[in-house]
C-alpha cells in the first residue's frame, strides 16, 4: 500500500507539472494583443528607418502613398517568435496595366540587417488585370542569442520596407493604398538557446539634445530576452518521471520474504 501511495503521488506530481507547461508558456510568452490599441494603428507610413511608424503585432497599419515611395514601419519581436509580415497594395487603374511594376516587401532587424524570408511571396509583379498585390514574408525564429558573425534574427525592433520597383515613368507617383500587418507564431523550447542578449536591439537616439528614441515599442509583457523556455517545464517533468521510475524499480527488485537462516557454525 505504501508503494502504491508513492506511485500515485508521483504520477499526480508529473501530471501537474506537464499540465502547467501550456499555462506557463502562455503566460511567459510575450503577448502582442491588439485590443484597444487596434484603434491606434498607424494610418501613415514613414519614409526612412528613422521615421518608421511603430505598429504592434496584430495591428493592421494602413497608409495612402504614391508608387515609387519607400514606406517604412517597425514592430517588436522577442525570442522564440517566428514573425510573419503581410502586405496588401491596392493598385490604381493605370498601374494595373502592362507597366511591369513589381512590389516588394523587405524586413530588417534592429541593426538594419536585411533578414531572409523562410517562405512567402516577398515580391510580385502586378498582373495586367490585377487590382491589388498580396505579399508576405515569414522570418526565421528569433533567437535569444547568436554568435557575433551570425546573421540570426535577434530580439528587438524589426523594420518593414514596402516599395515598387521597375516602374515606368508614366506610373511614377500614382496613388496607392497599402496595408501591413505583422504577427508571430510562438515556437518555444525547440528554438531556445543557452544565452541571451544584455538588451534587445532597439535603436535609439543618443544625441546631446536627448531626442526621442527611434523605436520604443516592446511586447505587452516586456522583453523576455530568452530567460524563459518551456524546456524548463519538460526538464522538471523528466526529473519527476525519473524519480517515479526509480521508485517503481525499487519496488520490483527488493525482496519480500524474510532473510534465509544462517547455517550453524558460520
Amino acid at each position: 500500500m505504501r508503494i502504491a501511495r508513492l506511485l500515485t503521488g508521483a504520477l499526480v506530481g508529473a501530471a501537474a507539472t506537464l499540465g502547467a507547461a501550456a499555462t506557463l508558456t502562455a503566460v511567459a510568452g510575450p503577448a502582442f494583443a491588439a485590443g484597444d490599441d487596434q484603434q491606434k494603428a498607424p494610418t501613415e507610413a514613414g519614409t526612412s528607418f528613422r521615421t518608421a511608424k511603430e505598429v504592434a503585432q496584430g495591428q493592421r497599419a494602413t497608409a495612402d502613398a504614391s508608387t515609387g515611395d519607400y514606406l517604412y514601419w517597425s514592430f517588436p519581436a522577442d525570442a522564440g517568435q517566428r514573425p510573419t509580415v503581410k502586405a496588401t497594395v491596392k493598385l490604381p487603374d493605370s498601374a494595373a496595366g502592362p507597366s511591369g511594376a513589381t512590389w516588394r516587401v523587405d524586413v530588417y532587424d534592429g541593426l538594419r540587417r536585411r533578414q531572409a524570408c523562410m517562405y512567402g511571396t516577398q515580391s510580385r509583379a502586378a498582373a495586367p488585370d490585377a487590382t491589388s498585390v498580396e505579399l508576405s514574408c515569414t522570418l526565421r525564429t528569433v533567437r535569444a542569442w547568436a554568435e557575433p558573425w551570425a546573421n540570426d534574427p535577434l530580439p528587438g525592433t524589426y523594420y518593414v520596407r514596402l516599395t515598387a520597383v521597375d516602374l515606368s515613368p508614366a506610373d511614377q507617383g500614382l496613388p496607392v493604398s497599402v496595408a501591413v500587418e505583422a504577427a508571430s507564431k510562438e515556437i518555444g523550447g525547440p528554438a531556445a538557446v543557452d544565452g541571451s542578449l544584455a538588451a534587445p536591439l532597439v535603436p535609439g537616439a543618443t544625441g546631446a539634445t536627448g531626442s526621442q528614441a527611434l523605436a520604443t515599442g516592446e511586447p505587452d509583457n516586456g522583453w523576455s530576452s530568452g530567460w524563459w523556455s518551456d524546456r524548463w517545464v519538460w526538464t522538471a517533468a523528466g526529473g519527476v518521471l525519473a524519480a517515479l521510475a526509480g521508485i517503481g524499480g525499487y519496488a520490483l527488485t527488493r525482496g519480500t520474504g524474510r532473510p534465509s537462516r544462517v547455517p550453524p557454525g558460520m
